[in-house]
């Protein structure tokens, strides 16, 4: 029996690491992205305390393709803009994770590997100083919000344009994105043309949007969510939800009463928890999880 559990372990391994290596990534920008930070370090993604699996030091952006069953594939897309600061992408409990709930619900995910700002080891005291000043996070990060915004518009341009080679719909393509890539989010929405605007856009306690909203009047319908004890977001969930109603556009806020920032798709045992399935329940009203 011992051996047969040892089999069993081995042979789960092996099917992981094949699932893994099936993901297919793709470049958004093959010739070079339109701008620069200037000098970079090679991109990494590792596991480091606290933050979990992150990548930091995007400057060659890509789309991390997750396939749902075909049998219960619904021709919807998402793709899924991490958070972390600007400094770093939350890359499994924001990204691949997040990515694979929606693989369950029939939705074909992409996970944005946006630009991100250059960083050292010392990255972590570098954020942690930027969030306790947040002019100093809007100064660093001002340069950067045309890279992300055109990587974001970009991924739905390519989605859009390649909807029939990964077997979803033109216009059920969407975008969720996780505080930092909730302002991505927001960002795509208000400087993209209808060509690379998302149908339909979630906005998972977006941060640092800006205080100038130029939503289009054909604006796609928004769902952001927050905990009520986010000591970072401040009040930007309800400017977002404010200025996509004052457009005339569609939009609903959801708030938790815990949770704090960055919960991401792991669970806290938290009122947070509970946003799967309010995200589910407004995919579902939206007719996106029918085939």
């Amino acid at each position: 029996m011992r051996i047969l559990a040892r089999l069993a372990a081995l042979l789960a391994l092996v099917a992981g690491a094949t699932t893994a290596q099936a993901q297919q990534a793709i470049r958004l920008w093959p010739n070079g992205a339109p701008g620069s930070m200037g000098a970079m370090q090679p991109e990494t993604t590792a596991t480091k305390a606290p933050y979990g699996r992150i990548t930091r030091n995007v400057s060659d952006p890509t789309l991390t393709v997750f396939a749902p069953d075909p049998k219960i594939a619904t021709g919807t897309a998402v793709i899924v803009a991490p958070g972390g600061g600007f400094h770093m992408l939350s890359i499994e409990n924001e990204g691949d994770g997040v990515a694979k709930w929606l693989n369950s619900l029939g939705i074909t995910a992409f996970v944005l590997r946006y630009r991100l700002l250059p960083t050292n080891d010392n990255f972590g005291m570098v954020l942690f100083g930027r969030l306790m000043n947040r002019k100093s996070l809007v100064q660093a990060i001002t340069p950067l919000r045309p890279l992300a915004t055109a990587d974001g518009a970009e991924a739905v341009r390519y989605v859009r344009a390649n909807a029939a080679k990964y077997g979803v719909k033109p216009d059920r393509i969407g975008m969720m994105g996780f505080s930092a890539g909730g302002a991505v989010t927001v960002w795509t929405v208000m400087a993209a043309k209808a060509a690379s605007r998302p149908d339909f856009v979630v906005t998972m306690y977006p941060g640092v949007v800006g205080d100038a909203f130029n939503v289009p009047a054909k604006a796609p319908p928004l769902l952001a969510m927050a905990a009520k004890d986010d000591p970072l977001v401040g009040t930007d969930p309800v400017r977002v939800v404010d200025a996509w109603k004052a457009a005339g556009a569609e939009a609903s806020l959801i708030t938790f009463a815990n949770g704090g920032h960055g919960f991401g798709i792991a669970k806290s045992g938290k009122a947070s928890d509970a946003w799967t399935g309010q995200a589910q329940a407004w995919f579902a009203a939206k007719g996106l999880l029918r085939k």
